[in-house]
């Protein structure tokens, strides 16, 4: 099972928090989860270059609150600021600018940026790398050992990176799994992060996935 399904999900409620977290009924169920499929897609697009890991969103009733983990907080922020003015404008106008609740009134957004100590122990930021290096036909296979080199230096037990398609401009598809220490993926009290995302290339695309384990999660 552990090899077939996403880690993350895997380990949902024992290793990992939900990253959206709020209760709805039947009729606004949906319309929150679009909400936050659209508030993801934005902060992604707008704090690419911010290192953006995470984003959890937490709703009330009157307010809703969204943290943002990022490996360079200082391109959120901004002078004084001004950057995070800008994103919390961004956030209002996709909740809708006359937006409220139930008691008539204005639904609060509280930005909350939280830094990233060890950036190159994100699946998330890893692939992100690797898949920009394939864009720009930088050799797979240097990339790859680059990038485990990077992650094993910052104190990962293990790494597992997976390419799948027209690697290097090949004719014929296929799959290329690269490993260095290990990751028990079937292990629940395993910390595992991981991310999956497509690099699109000249070629056409080739699927990325970050396996890293960082440890087993103590218990209190």
């Amino acid at each position: 099972m552990g090899q077939k399904v996403n880690p993350i999900l895997f380990r949902m409620g024992n290793a990992y928090s939900w990253r959206s977290r709020w209760f709805a009924g039947k009729k606004d169920y949906s319309n929150r989860v679009l909400e936050d499929f659209k508030l993801r897609k934005y902060l992604n697009e707008k704090l690419e270059s911010a290192g953006l890991d995470e984003v959890v969103i937490e709703r009330s009733l009157s307010s809703i609150k969204l943290i943002l983990r990022v490996s360079r907080p200082g391109v959120v922020i901004g002078r004084g600021g001004a950057n995070l003015e800008e994103i919390k404008k961004g956030v209002e106008q996709i909740l809708g600018q006359d937006k409220i609740d139930e008691s008539n009134k204005t639904v609060r957004v509280n930005l909350k940026v939280e830094e990233l100590t060890h950036p190159e122990l994100s699946a998330k930021l890893v692939a992100e790398r690797l898949i920009g290096q394939l864009v720009a036909r930088y050799p797979h296979r240097r990339a790859v050992s680059q990038a485990m080199e990077k992650v094993m230096s910052a104190g990962a037990k293990g790494v597992k990176i997976q390419l799948s398609g027209r690697i290097g401009g090949a004719e014929i598809g296929r799959c290329e799994k690269y490993f260095k220490g290990t990751v028990p993926t079937q292990t629940l009290r395993a910390a595992i992060d991981y991310y999956e995302q497509p690099a699109a290339t000249r070629s056409g695309y080739v699927g990325i996935k970050v396996w890293i384990y960082k440890g087993d999660i103590q218990e209190s």
